[in-house]
């Protein structure tokens, strides 16, 4: 396992986890495509401007936090979906 650069894998779960002012914010799953190991990480953890949120399914790149080696940090959606597919 390389924890210094870019990973990349695919998210397998979401999860409400009850944060953020209206108790609806998620925590994610994210399945390393090269090791096949799992690695959490919240919405906190998305990096992107405005709408922070990946649905299962999608592709990410991220890096392995140093501080605790079972969670992901810095993700990048790879797949950026169509806005009006949020508003359906």
């Amino acid at each position: 396992m390389s924890s210094g650069g870019p990973r990349h894998g695919t998210i397998v779960d979401r999860r409400p986890s009850g944060g953020g002012p209206r108790g609806v914010l998620s925590s994610y799953v994210v399945r390393d495509d090269e090791d096949e190991r799992y690695y959490g990480f919240d919405y906190r953890q998305i990096v992107t401007e405005g709408f922070r949120t990946i649905r299962s399914g999608g592709r990410v790149r991220f890096h392995i936090s140093s501080e605790s080696p079972d969670r992901a940090e810095f993700v990048i959606r790879l797949d950026q979906p169509d806005p009006a597919e949020y508003y359906r």
